[in-house]
């Protein structure tokens, strides 16, 4: 009884966390547009605003990898929702493009002390086979965020002003700082005693990087986020342009997305659990592969399914995700997961910041069925990728026995 309790304290923690810090990224894409207007930025230079976040979080996240190694995932967590709170809270202060440039770089130096840390406690504290079924768990914070908090900041966007959503996030990470200082336990880990200098962790780094799983892993990274945020990012945008969507459709927009995430994030989990993460991740890119492009002509057509198609896109991105996450904390010992995960993820970071800085470019010079195209091909290589260095991993067995020496 008292391991349950203790369990969904866990589980509440990183989902409260999840939620804020996924809410304030993703926010951007449906604000993009006023935040261009409140500021009077240039259409094609909105996309740097993700870029510049994506950028300095992959730094940050490199760095901290090891240090979570070596001090415990808790203690991480701590910093980075305190800096993230306080980083949050000062962006009324932003009054151009600069000034808003420079916060979000500050939030994603932020972001990155949090980016791997949540994902490696998942898999520090619960066992192999039910690390799936856990970060379904704490994925549907990020969906929580789409179904109440993205919708509310949309709105308190557009009746207060661009700032007011980073200050609410702001105020939710504050309160996920108390509740991981009080209630969140830390897992003891087999090397708290490993070096963290620059140099030993570089070494590590290259260490891995010389794994053709982690090679797989870390390249499928860069093409997942590329293909989100090359889509993603200016979907909103293109709405709003092209068919006139307001500020409410396009919070009922990302209500339905998160509905979709809800859904998807513990069922892939669990199928991943079962059927193996390979397979899972393969056949949602393939579907995403052909759903992206199609979307695009299907809306210019009848575009009053647009929350149709962007549920059913949604749940394919969500269906990807969870499992290949969980993928990149299975395939390495426990004392090297946070190196992993800050390692990919922060790899992954370059994909965003390629696609969300390419994004407007592409959207302003050949429209947004270029972003669909360049996202689909991204989808199709990563299903390449997957199938061909992990096309049978499937049993608990084989995901121990895949394990870095």
């Amino acid at each position: 009884m008292q391991k349950k309790l203790e369990e969904r304290i866990v589980l509440f923690s990183l989902w409260l966390l999840m939620f804020s810090s996924s809410s304030q990224f993703f926010i951007m894409s449906p604000i993009l547009s006023q935040i261009g207007e409140q500021l009077t930025i240039p259409e094609q230079w909105l996309g740097t605003l993700i870029t510049a976040y994506a950028i300095s979080l992959a730094i940050m996240a490199l760095m901290i990898g090891p240090i979570s190694d070596r001090y415990g995932r808790r203690k991480i967590l701590l910093v980075g929702c305190g800096s993230s709170a306080i980083v949050l809270l000062l962006h009324p202060l932003a009054y151009n493009y600069y000034s808003l440039l420079t916060l979000r770089i500050l939030a994603g130096l932020a972001g990155g002390v949090l980016a791997g840390s949540c994902v490696a406690y998942v898999g520090d504290y619960f066992s192999i086979g039910r690390r799936g079924w856990a970060n379904g768990i704490v994925a549907t914070g990020s969906a929580a965020g789409q179904i109440i908090g993205i919708p509310m900041g949309t709105l308190f966007s557009g009746w207060i002003g661009f700032y007011a959503p980073f200050q609410f996030f702001g105020v939710m990470i504050a309160i996920a700082f108390v509740v991981i200082l009080i209630k969140l336990p830390q897992p003891i880990l087999p090397n708290q005693n490993c070096k963290t200098g620059v140099f030993q962790a570089s070494r590590d780094y290259l260490k891995l990087l010389r794994e053709p799983g982690v090679k797989s892993i870390a390249m499928g990274y860069i093409l997942s986020f590329f293909s989100i945020s090359i889509f993603i990012v200016y979907f909103p945008t293109w709405l709003e342009n092209s068919f006139r969507i307001d500020n409410y459709e396009i919070a009922i927009l990302f209500l339905i997305g998160g509905i979709a995430t809800v859904l998807a994030g513990p069922i892939s989990g669990r199928l991943s659990d079962k059927r193996g993460r390979g397979q899972i991740i393969v056949l949602t890119n393939l579907i995403l592969a052909i759903a992206l492009p199609i979307s695009v002509f299907v809306l210019n057509q009848h575009y009053v399914f647009y929350p149709v198609v962007f549920f059913v896109i949604m749940v394919f991105i969500v269906a990807r995700r969870v499992p290949f996450q969980t993928l990149a904390g299975d395939i390495v010992q426990d004392q090297h997961r946070g190196r992993m995960m800050s390692l990919t993820l922060s790899i992954g970071q370059i994909g965003m910041a390629l696609g969300s800085g390419l994004a407007g470019l592409v959207y302003t010079q050949i429209g947004f069925i270029g972003n669909a195209v360049f996202a689909a091909i991204a989808c199709f290589t990563m299903a390449i990728i997957i199938q061909r260095y992990f096309p049978d991993y499937q049993t608990k067995r084989k995901i121990a026995n895949s394990r870095l020496s």
